[in-house]
C-alpha cells in the first residue's frame, strides 16, 4: 500500500536536492543534508529522531568509505609522482605498435584508473595521444576516445575508485564481487566505447593535436611496468582474494579457522590497500630516490580531492538512512517488488537522471545508491547487490554534457568545439552507459 505522504516527501527532497545543486549552486554535500531533513520533516519524524538519522547515516557509512577512499588516493599519488602511468602507457604503444595504439590506450586507462583519478590520469596521458597524432596525422580522437573509455569506466566501476566505493558501502556490496563484476562488464565496455566507437568517430572528426605551451619534462627512468603491474595489482586480488575465500567453494573446516581469520584480515580493502601504500611508498619512492618529505608531501596533498567525496558520501548516507527511519524505502521495495519493475532498472535510471541534470557522475552514484539502498530486502544475495553497484556506475555514465567538467576538460585537451566534444565524448560516455547496463543485465540472468 503506497503512503502518498511518504512518497511525496521523497519527490520533495530529490526536488528540493536538485534545486539547490542546479539553480542556486549550493554544494552538493549541503544540498544532500537540506534534503534529507526536508524528507524527515515531511514524512512526520521527531526532530530529535531526524537528527539521531543523520548521525546515524553520517557515521555508519563514513566508518569504511573514508579508509578506503583516504587510502586509494594516497596510493594513487605515489604511483603518478614515479611516472608509472607513462610508463605503462609507453610500454604497451610500444608492444601494440602504432597499428594497434588504440588497444593499448584503452588497456591503460583501464588499468590506470584504478588507482589514480580520472581527471589526473588523463592529464598526465595526453601528451602520448598528441605524439601519435602528429606521427601518423589520423584524428587525435582515434587515440583519444579509446584511452578516455578506459578511465572512465575504470573510474565509475572498479574499486578503490571512490564512486564504486561509496556506492558499495551505501548498498553493503562485498568489494570483491563489486571488482569481479566491475571487470566483467568493463571489458566488453570498453571495447565498444573505445576503439571500436573510436575507429567510427575519428573517420567524420578529423582533429589535430593542439599546440602545447610547455615542453614535457621526460622522466627517462621510468619504473618497471610489471613493478606498476604488480603494485596495482596487490590489493586487487587481495580483496577479491578475501571475497573467494568467503565464498561456498571453501566450505567450513577447509582452512584452518585461525589461518582463515588472518587470510580475511590481510584481504581486507583497509589491510590491502595499507601494504599497497607501503609496497609504492618504498619501490615507487625511497627506493627510486624520493626524497622522504616529497613524498610525505605529495600524499598529504591527495587527501584534499578525498575529502570532498567522502563528505558527499556521508551525505548520501544520510539520505540513504532517512530513508530507511521513514519507512518510505521498504514502502517503496514493496510496491516496485508487486508492480514487477526490477530494481537494476530503476537504479540505472535513477543514477542516469541525476547525472543528466546536475553533471557530477559522484554526486549521480551516490544519490541514486541513497535512494536504491533502502529498497534492498534482506535476501538479496552479495552477488545482485554487486551487480547493482555496476548498474547505478552505469547510469551515472550516461550523457556527460555542458554542466559536467569532464566535457570542458576533454574540450579543452583535445582543442574540439562543442559539437564535436557532443558528437564524440557524449556519445561515448551514452555507449559505455548502456553497454554497460546491458551486461549487467544479461550477468544477473546467468549468476
Amino acid at each position: 500500500m503506497i503512503d502518498f505522504n511518504l512518497l511525496l516527501a521523497v519527490f520533495v527532497g530529490i526536488a528540493i536536492l536538485l534545486f539547490l545543486i542546479l539553480r542556486l549552486k549550493i554544494q552538493a554535500f549541503i544540498a544532500l543534508l537540506v534534503a534529507s531533513i526536508v524528507v524527515g520533516v515531511m514524512a512526520g519524524m521527531n526532530p530529535n529522531d531526524i537528527i539521531k538519522t543523520m548521525q546515524e547515516g553520517m557515521g555508519g557509512t563514513l566508518g569504511f568509505v573514508a579508509m578506503v577512499v583516504g587510502l586509494g588516493a594516497m596510493f594513487g599519488a605515489i604511483l603518478e609522482y614515479s611516472g608509472g602511468a607513462e610508463a605503462l602507457a609507453n610500454y604497451l604503444l610500444k608492444k601494440f605498435g602504432e597499428k594497434n595504439a588504440s588497444w593499448a590506450l584503452v588497456i591503460t586507462g583501464f588499468f590506470i584508473a584504478i588507482p589514480v583519478f580520472f581527471d589526473v590520469a588523463f592529464i598526465i596521458l595526453v601528451p602520448l595521444i598528441y605524439s601519435l597524432q602528429r606521427k601518423t596525422k589520423k584524428s587525435l580522437l582515434l587515440y583519444a576516445i579509446p584511452l578516455l573509455a578506459g578511465l572512465a569506466i575504470t573510474h565509475a566501476y572498479i574499486p578503490p575508485t571512490p564512486g564504486p566505493v561509496a556506492v558499495a558501502d551505501i548498498l553493503k556490496a562485498d568489494l570483491g564481487w563489486v571488482i569481479l563484476f566491475g571487470f566483467i562488464t568493463g571489458i566488453p565496455t570498453a571495447i565498444i566505447g573505445g576503439p571500436v566507437f573510436a575507429k567510427y568517430i575519428s573517420k567524420k572528426i578529423h582533429v589535430v593535436a593542439p599546440e602545447v605551451n610547455h615542453t614535457k619534462i621526460e622522466n627517462e627512468k621510468y619504473p618497471a611496468v610489471v613493478l606498476i603491474l604488480a603494485i596495482i595489482g596487490i590489493p586487487i586480488v587481495l580483496i577479491v582474494g578475501n571475497t573467494v575465500l568467503n565464498s561456498p567453494l571453501f566450505s567450513e573446516g577447509t582452512i584452518p579457522e585461525d589461518l582463515k581469520l588472518w587470510l580475511k584480515m590481510i584481504g581486507h580493502p583497509f589491510t590491502a590497500l595499507i601494504l599497497a601504500n607501503l609496497i609504492a611508498w618504498y619501490l615507487l619512492g625511497i627506493k627510486r630516490g624520493a626524497k622522504k618529505d616529497t613524498l610525505l608531501k605529495i600524499t598529504t596533498k591527495s587527501m584534499e580531492a578525498a575529502g570532498i567525496i567522502i563528505l558527499l558520501t556521508g551525505a548520501g548516507g544520510v539520505f540513504k538512512q532517512m530513508l530507511v527511519n521513514t519507512g518510505t524505502g521498504e514502502m517503496l521495495a514493496v510496491y516496485f517488488a508487486d508492480k514487477g519493475i526490477s530494481i537494476l532498472l530503476f537504479a540505472f535510471l535513477a543514477a542516469a537522471v541525476v547525472r543528466i541534470l546536475q553533471g557530477s557522475a559522484t554526486v549521480a552514484m551516490i544519490t541514486a545508491a541513497g535512494i536504491t539502498g533502502p529498497l534492498l530486502t534482506t535476501t538479496i544475495s552479495e552477488i545482485d547487490k554487486a551487480l547493482l553497484v555496476i548498474a547505478i556506475a552505469s547510469g551515472a555514465s550516461i550523457l556527460s554534457h555542458v554542466n559536467d567538467s569532464g566535457f570542458w576538460l576533454v574540450s579543452k585537451y583535445l582543442g574540439i568545439n562543442e559539437k564535436q566534444t557532443f558528437r564524440s565524448w557524449t556519445v561515448m560516455t551514452t555507449i559505455i552507459a548502456f553497454v554497460g547496463f546491458t551486461t549487467v543485465f544479461l550477468c544477473s540472468l546467468v549468476f
